[in-house]
């Protein structure tokens, strides 16, 4: 299925296709690939409001997901129906991982193609896309 990758915040310049591939290839590494799932690249304002409404912590931060099934970790959803694959919604601070990374010396576009398999997310993106 696909990846739906949108751009939400001006403050750093995002290579999406690196991104792409990273999302695509996790979900075919974990059996995901026939799921959509939604990817927004969002600024520290946009995650500050996510972040305060959804977790009561009004800050910024470097991933944030919504996922569209409540499942077990380690287990996909079980659709029913075409409307149900779906994974849900991935926003990733850019503006945050950016700031986290001038600081750090970190490759930005590196750190961002891997965020939630590795660093930045502490693996959140792998669990998000695994246990929804």
């Amino acid at each position: 299925m696909s990846v739906a990758l949108r751009n939400a915040q001006r403050a750093v310049p995002v290579r999406r296709a690196p991104l792409r591939r990273a999302v695509c290839a996790l979900r075919a590494a974990l059996g995901a690939s026939r799921f959509d799932v939604g990817l927004i690249c969002a600024g520290n304002g946009l995650m500050q409001r996510l972040n305060g409404a959804y977790r009561q912590c009004p800050e910024p931060t470097d991933v944030l997901s919504f996922p569209f099934h409540q499942v077990a970790a380690g287990e996909l959803p079980r659709p029913r129906c075409r409307s149900e694959y779906n994974l849900g919604d991935i926003f990733l601070g850019v503006e945050y991982i950016h700031q986290q990374c001038r600081a750090t010396g970190e490759d930005f576009d590196s750190v961002l193609a891997s965020t939630g398999f590795s660093r930045a997310g502490s693996g959140r993106m792998a669990n998000y896309l695994v246990r929804g």
